[in-house]
């Protein structure tokens, strides 16, 4: 069958490659056409476009560079009519996904697959009405959606399992560096409790956390015996970008290798986002920092506007307050310096936290996600061509 995908970043490149690849597992004859990157094109396959050319983040960039997105969205469109694929494979990247598949439904016969749903949980809750309208079928990632999408929304989707998840367990299962040969490539000391900080993907998140992190963490690196801190540096971001937030500090930059990091940290600064569940998944207690503009209103908004209680993944999953949240007017060095004391050995929050982090991996279970989901789209699709 012809299989067209489309996302929209880089976290979607990784999870559709890997979907890809199981797809062709269970539909030997599988061909792919997509807008995606490199790690989609590893696997074979027609790339129409490189997401780079489509991921514009916030309100100017994407304003400042409408006709381009118009431009883009009209070739994908044609593209898919003129392929005919046997079904779309949406990936994330709601803003332009969701227009594809009300195109879809109004002008094709093809069906519109969601995998990795949008999170309209948190907010944009009234998009449920195009999804439940365009999408066929939506393939879940986090097990919280269920209820969402199933008894708040009766909109019944598939929960196939958690690719994070997926990814760290082979991770974990395959590492087999020693603290002592990570930190002699590094130049750190294999003595000194490692501190990682996990400051974000984007630009504006690294310059808006990272020097209130090092200045909170740097309390707890004092002496011969204190800890270090380690960055990760990441994929999308150049080492010159750091220079000038760890310049006079005490801070190794470890670029491309969180994963490693987290096998050997003893605790962690975190920016939300995947990585707190990465953290999580690698057993490393952490503090979420976040910091927004006009805290204040963040605050009001995140109160009475936003729907959910938590902006972690880790919260989420567990429906509990595991990890702290400090967002906007709850973020500053003294409060981070405060929660990172309570996680690091000897401290009152370190063991309860490693015990729930038990229960986050336990609600996302063992299934592959992207095997689960690749078998529960083949059959849907050989079920609809009988």
């Amino acid at each position: 069958m012809r299989y067209y995908l489309i996302v929209g970043e880089a976290s979607g490149d990784l999870h559709a490659s890997h979907l890809m690849c199981r797809l062709r597992v269970h539909d030997e004859a599988a061909e792919f056409r997509f807008f995606g990157g490199d790690l989609m094109a590893a696997v074979g396959g027609t790339r129409v476009k490189h997401y780079r050319e489509l991921a514009y983040m916030g309100f100017v960039p994407v304003l400042l560079h409408l006709r381009t997105i118009f431009r883009n969205m009209a070739l994908c469109k044609r593209d898919i009519v003129d392929w005919q694929p046997d079904v779309v494979i949406l990936v994330d990247y709601p803003g332009f996904n969701l227009d594809i598949a009300k195109f879809l439904r109004a002008h094709t016969h093809i069906p519109a697959y969601y995998y990795i749903s949008p999170k309209i949980w948190a907010w944009k809750e009234w998009r449920i009405k195009a999804i439940r309208r365009d999408v066929a079928e939506l393939f879940s990632i986090l097990p919280f959606e269920l209820p969402f999408f199933e008894e708040k929304h009766h909109y019944k989707i598939h929960y196939v399992g958690n690719p994070t998840a997926e990814e760290v367990r082979g991770f974990r299962n395959g590492y087999r560096e020693t603290l002592s040969d990570f930190c002699q490539r590094h130049g750190l000391d294999p003595a000194r409790p490692i501190i990682a900080l996990l400051a974000g993907s984007r630009r504006q998140e690294i310059k808006d956390n990272l020097p209130a992190m090092i200045e909170a963490a740097a309390a707890c690196c004092t002496g011969p015996d204190g800890c270090q801190m380690v960055l990760a540096g990441a994929p999308s971001i150049d080492n010159a970008y750091y220079e000038p937030f760890v310049g006079g500090h005490s801070v190794r930059l470890v670029s491309n290798e969180t994963y490693a990091l987290l096998s050997h940290a003893t605790a962690a600064l975190v920016t939300s986002g995947t990585a707190t569940l990465e953290t999580a998944l690698f057993d490393v207690p952490q503090v979420v920092c976040y910091e927004t503009p006009v805290p204040r209103l963040i605050r009001f908004a995140f109160d009475h506007v936003i729907k959910v209680k938590y902006i972690s993944l880790v919260n989420l999953i567990a429906d509990a307050e595991v990890v702290p949240e400090l967002l906007a007017d709850r973020f500053s060095v003294r409060s981070i310096r405060e929660e990172l004391a309570r996680i690091l050995p000897g401290g009152a929050g370190r063991e309860p936290m490693l015990r729930a982090y038990g229960e986050v991996r336990r609600r996302l279970g063992d299934r592959v996600a992207s095997d689960e989901a690749a078998r529960q789209m083949v059959e849907l699709l050989r079920q609809r061509a009988r």
